[in-house]
This record gives C-alpha cells, sequence and structure tokens, in this order.
C-alpha cells in the first residue's frame, strides 16, 4: 500500500501572517532601488549651436555675397550616437550616460558651420539641408568628419581635443566638387570632467572649419588660386544637391 503525503493545509491566520511578512519585505527592495535612482547624478545635454533657420549675413555688408547650402554631413559611425566622446591613447574612447549630445550630432555641426560662415563676407545666406526646392545657392558645401572628440590621459586633469573635417565646395548645376579642404585641428583645453567647456572648444574648432571653407570661396569668387588649406579637384559630380 502506498502512502501520499499531502501539504499540510494552511490555517487562515497562517496565510494572514505569511501575506503581511511578503507586504513588509516588498516596500523594503523598492525602496532600495529608488533610493539608487535619486542618488544618480542628473543627466546633462548640450548643443552646439541653437539656431535652426536660414542665417543671412549683417545687414550692408556685402550685399553681393554668395548664398550657400550645406548638404547632409557625412559623420564617421562612432560618432552617429548621443554620446560625447573622449578618447585616451589611439583605440580607447570613453562616453559618459550622464553628459550626451541634446541635438543629432551632424545636423548640430551643420547648424554650428552655417553660423560661423555667416560672420563676415563674402557669405550672405546659408541654408542647411534640406532647404525649400525653389532655394538658390551660388556653392554647395559638403562636410565630411571622421573625428570630433576630447583628448584625455587617464590620469590628466585637463584635455584638448581634435577636429578632423574633409569639406567640399561643389557647383550646385551638376554637382561638380569644384575645391577639396581639409581642416586637421589638434588644440583647445577643457578640464577633464567639465564638459560644458569641452562642447565650447569643439565649437570654436568648427568656427575654424568655416574660416577655412570661407577663405576658398573667397578665392572661387575672385578666380584665385587656392590656398594650401584647399586644392581644387577634377570634375567629380557627388550625386544629388540636398
Amino acid at each position: 500500500m502506498r502512502t501520499i503525503l499531502r501539504p499540510p493545509v494552511m490555517t487562515h491566520t497562517a496565510r494572514r501572517l505569511v501575506s503581511t511578512a511578503l507586504l513588509s519585505i516588498v516596500p523594503l527592495a523598492l525602496g532600495s532601488c529608488f533610493a539608487l535612482a535619486r542618488n544618480a547624478p542628473p543627466q546633462r545635454q548640450y548643443v552646439l549651436s541653437g539656431t535652426r533657420t536660414p542665417m543671412a549675413g549683417p545687414v550692408g555688408v556685402d550685399t553681393l555675397g554668395l548664398s550657400i547650402g550645406i548638404r547632409r554631413i557625412d559623420l564617421a559611425p562612432y560618432l552617429k550616437s548621443p554620446d560625447i566622446i573622449i578618447r585616451r591613447g589611439t583605440h580607447e574612447i570613453i562616453a559618459s550616460q550622464y553628459h550626451r549630445w541634446g541635438e543629432d550630432l551632424g545636423e548640430g555641426i551643420n547648424y554650428s558651420i552655417a553660423a560661423h560662415l555667416t560672420n563676415a563676407p563674402p557669405v550672405k545666406v546659408v541654408n542647411v539641408a534640406p532647404w525649400a526646392a525653389r532655394a538658390h545657392h551660388d556653392f554647395l558645401l559638403q562636410l565630411h568628419v571622421s573625428r570630433f572628440e576630447g583628448l584625455a590621459d587617464s590620469a590628466a586633469a585637463t584635455g584638448a581635443i581634435h577636429v578632423f573635417a574633409i569639406w567640399d565646395i561643389i557647383r550646385p548645376l551638376d554637382g561638380v566638387v569644384l575645391v577639396r579642404g581639409i581642416t586637421d585641428y589638434h588644440g583647445g583645453h577643457f578640464t577633464v570632467g567639465d564638459y560644458e567647456s569641452l562642447v565650447g572648444e569643439l565649437n570654436a574648432a568648427l568656427a575654424r572649419v568655416a574660416s577655412d571653407v570661407r577663405t576658398c570661396l573667397a578665392q572661387l569668387r575672385t578666380d584665385a588660386l587656392p590656398l594650401r588649406s584647399c586644392s581644387a579637384v577634377g570634375p567629380t559630380p557627388t550625386g544629388p544637391a540636398g
């Protein structure tokens, strides 16, 4: 004869005691999770330029200035994330989850370049893609950015930045690249951990890129020979203008 063991029947009082014990444990566990979340530092977001409209140059200055259209940027794959990058050595990159871009980085770079280009002749107005179908441009600008980051050793208290950009000045009619230039900037100074100053230095480096572009635009306008910062290239079509 086989004996079957049955679990003991829990009385009403026992069930109530177990339920009370479980209710007392759950808030403690949840409370510890919420405490950790409250103690975490707030996430901070940064932008390069807040302007998102066509930008005109100073009224009354160089009234025959150029109209420039900036095409969608070609950005290195590792930069296509919200992370603000700091590079250590050759191969290590550091990304903080508490300090991130508050905008699409490619768009931010384009609009920052547009703002810097309008600070001086020969540029009169700048549009950033996508623009209106009837928009007229004397030249198009295509940016290829492969480095846009802070540089700091693991034990360093201060760092520098590195911005490397290749830029093409394009004839809108047929998409031919007229001039190709390179801006390779190492410099600036920021305190490690101070992301606001790092972003400010990166934006200042974009002013250098815009200055190089503006120099070549002035030469193209007067049919002068390009300087060392930019060089004429063969008739290479680059596809659609937008």
